[in-house]
């Protein structure tokens, strides 16, 4: 059951997952992590050093880029990490085919004094990325890297999908604010702070989640529902009753019976309000044709003095629906986006990957590791991987994968990932970014993540330097990704040898 602990209004990383949750998260991974733990443990190769990347093989929602968000969470849960005497016994009463525990007690000893002691570098949240780049490579120990693939992968996939879906919605909004009114249709607690936290980063101006609002500082809105004018005689004396309960929050909910009476309705309210000292904020609409109710709207607080106040629309809305709002001339000045946003309504999942990419062997030295597949887009990367960005005139134009342990060869060449012949030579002194950041160093916490406004101003100018084209909703332009020459070499190379030893 989840229990709330302790919360906090900074916008550091302060533990919130243990103050959600209970002490120990460990637990939360498939059971073939474990396994394979035991395995490794077994036959002693656990201490190896091993390289892991997590990375995505799409951009959601069929876009040109993607907003990485989840760090902070992933910073908490690995300070944490731990298993305590409980997250053992219970694992000691978990019975294998035959019966008997699944676990033998000597690796459950040993698995007592594991905690997080890898490296591991990151994208800063609100970094854009894309296909095939690793938002997170972990380096350490082979049994502790295969332990974080599941929590890794849980709590950086969500989160960015939001945060991407936020970033469309606002880019539709065109300057409007956009409100994440999701909270009761997202996938369970957690879904719905997560939702929320992610969504501001990707631009939302605030959200009805209370308890996002005083965890992470984002602005909290909302007024009343239907609920509350259907619990008075009228829809007038509801909006009178509620102004003089709230005289400071009056966004008068107007299509309970009939939206363009509600709004006259509030018009008689809000002249009330302004005798009192105060001033009604706006109107919101929750139904109907939003574009030509709203045009009516406008039309009538124009006439009647209020110039000032606000539309807000509701009413499953997204990025596409907005774009023909706008087009349709609706006077909307705000925009409150529940289920298609916090819930992800046209992708559930971003489809984050964890795969190994170099191990040493015996005598010390690395060995770069592939997956093989008949797809080719399943083809992992190997190496220990890195991700520079070049930009031209403040604006990305391309991004390099290459192989951290052997650099980058002269002239910087591109190869493209599914396309060999697609080839794209970079100036040397081209500026450049390498987007992987130090985070951890053998377990040690060595980089501070921003407050949460800081991580969405940086989001927001990331988004600024990317070219219009990578970022439309249909058909986007592509966004040159692939592989540093010496990188793309190693690679084919290994496909060729696994094929001919692995594959017989």
């Amino acid at each position: 059951m989840l229990v709330l602990m302790k919360a906090t209004r900074s916008g550091a990383a302060t533990d919130r997952l243990q103050a959600l949750y209970r002490s120990s998260l460990a637990l939360l991974t498939d059971l073939y992590q474990l396994t394979m733990a035991q395995g490794y443990w077994k036959t002693g190769i656990g201490q190896r050093e091993a390289v892991f990347s997590l990375f995505f093989r799409h951009n959601p929602f069929e876009g040109g880029y993607t907003l990485a968000a989840g760090l902070e969470s992933v910073i908490d849960y690995l300070n944490g990490f731990r298993f305590t005497s409980d997250d053992l016994e219970y694992l000691a009463e978990v019975p294998g085919n035959d019966g008997k525990p699944l676990f033998s007690p000597d690796f459950l000893e040993a698995l007592a004094q594991v905690g997080f002691g890898c490296d591991l570098d990151a994208v800063p949240e609100g970094t854009v990325v894309f296909a095939h780049e690793p938002m997170v490579r972990v380096r350490g120990p082979l049994l502790e890297c295969q332990l974080l693939e599941t929590p890794l992968l849980t709590l950086l996939n969500f989160p960015t999908l939001i945060a991407t879906k936020a970033t469309r919605v606002c880019r539709a909004a065109q300057g409007m604010p956009v409100l994440e009114f999701g909270l009761r249709r997202a996938q369970g607690i957690d879904g719905g702070l997560t939702a929320s936290r992610a969504a501001y980063l990707g631009g939302c101006a605030g959200t009805s989640n209370v308890l996002a609002g005083k965890m992470y500082g984002i602005p909290i809105k909302g007024t009343h529902a239907h609920s509350w004018v259907m619990s008075f005689p009228d829809e007038r004396a509801a909006f009178q009753a509620y102004a003089e309960a709230m005289p400071n929050n009056c966004v008068f909910l107007v299509d309970t019976y009939d939206s363009v009476q509600g709004v006259r309705r509030a018009v008689e309210v809000g002249e009330w309000l302004r005798r009192q000292g105060h001033e009604m904020i706006g109107v919101r609409l929750d139904s109907g044709d939003l574009a030509k109710l709203s045009i009516e709207a406008r039309k009538i607080l124009d006439e009647s003095g209020f110039a000032e106040a606000s539309i807000v629309a509701s009413n499953n809305l997204d990025e596409y629906v907005i774009t023909s709002l706008i087009d349709q001339n609706a006077a909307i000045d705000v925009w409150g986006v529940g289920t298609r946003l916090a819930t992800a309504y046209q992708q559930p999942a971003l489809g984050g990957v964890y795969k190994l990419s170099a191990i040493r062997d015996d005598g010390g030295r690395w060995q770069p590791k592939i997956k093989l597949s008949e797809q080719a887009i399943k083809v992992n990367n190997p190496g220990i991987p890195q991700v520079r960005r070049f930009f031209r005139d403040g604006a990305m134009v391309a991004d390099m994968i290459f192989d951290e342990e052997h650099g980058i060869e002269d002239p910087p060449t591109l190869i493209d990932l599914l396309d060999v012949t697609a080839v794209t030579t970079l100036p040397a002194d081209a500026v450049h970014q390498d987007l992987l950041t130090p985070v951890f160093r053998q377990g040690r916490q060595v980089y501070t993540p921003p407050p949460l406004e800081e991580s969405r101003r940086f989001a927001r100018s990331q988004l600024d330097s990317l070219d219009p084209g990578v970022k439309r909703f249909l058909n986007p332009a592509f966004y040159s990704v692939g592989l540093e020459r010496g990188l793309d070499e190693l690679k084919r190379r290994l496909i060729v040898e696994a094929r001919h030893t692995q594959g017989r």
